[in-house]
């Protein structure tokens, strides 16, 4: 395959955004269509590089990390966590959870409340006040390209597919539990892991997941599904 870096045009703004672990999608219209348009000299470059690009067919490009550091996991678990709390929070609203993350939004003015409700939840990703929920989730999500800012209007991008995928996952998980276990029987809640390992369950947390499956173990094995799905579909 033939490569000329003349072409690669965003080449630069590309690699830097994707390095950051930033999700490139059309609301960066013009890396995005020459991502789109040479995909394969991409790839290629990366993978010389040493990185590898995945091209999510719903519309967004990333990085897979070789190693995920800690601080990354730790990101990658709040971020889970929250869209497993805006997922329950929009059901019980009566609003469609996957309309609302799928191209829709959410007002910044709905945080509070949010954070009120769920706050034994939001314990555990180490978020207690709306200052750090804004900087420890909101600001990540924006600054990863999950979501976008318009004047505290949170506007969700294709990109939260990925975590919709693990909500999925797991959901499915928890009906397969439901199905071979009394309907009576409680599930723990999803939780983070500490930095050393331990977790610490809240019993009485509403967001459930399977038994025997961590927030975590549910993330790590949804992602690697979704890669070797595309991996066989290439």
């Amino acid at each position: 395959m033939n490569i000329d870096l003349k072409e690669m045009t965003q080449l630069a703004a590309a690699f830097r955004d994707l390095f950051k672990g930033y999700h490139i999608s059309r609301s960066e219209p013009e890396c995005y269509a020459q991502l789109s348009s040479m995909q394969d000299q991409y790839r290629a470059l990366f993978r010389a590089l040493g990185f590898e690009l995945v091209c999510d067919p719903r519309g967004f490009y990333y990085f897979v990390p070789e190693q995920v550091a800690p601080q990354v996991n730790k990101t990658a678990q709040r971020l889970a966590l929250f869209t497993f709390i805006l997922v329950e929070h929009l059901a019980d609203q009566g609003r469609d959870p996957l309309s609302v993350l799928d191209g829709g939004s959410i007002g910044r003015d709905e945080l509070p409340a949010l954070l009120e409700k769920y706050r034994d939840l939001f314990l555990q990703a180490e978020v207690t006040t709306f200052e750090e929920l804004e900087d420890k989730i909101i600001r990540r999500l924006t600054q990863l390209g999950f979501a976008e800012d318009s004047n505290g209007v949170y506007r969700f991008l294709p990109p939260m597919h990925r975590f919709l995928d693990v909500c999925l996952s797991v959901q499915h998980d928890r009906d397969l539990a439901a199905s071979l276990h009394s309907s009576d029987l409680p599930l723990p809640a999803p939780v983070l892991l500490d930095d050393d390992g331990d977790a610490d369950a809240d019993a009485d947390a509403t967001a459930v997941i399977d038994i025997e499956e961590s927030e975590e173990d549910a993330l790590a094995r949804a992602m690697a599904e979704e890669r070797a799905a595309q991996e066989m579909d290439a």
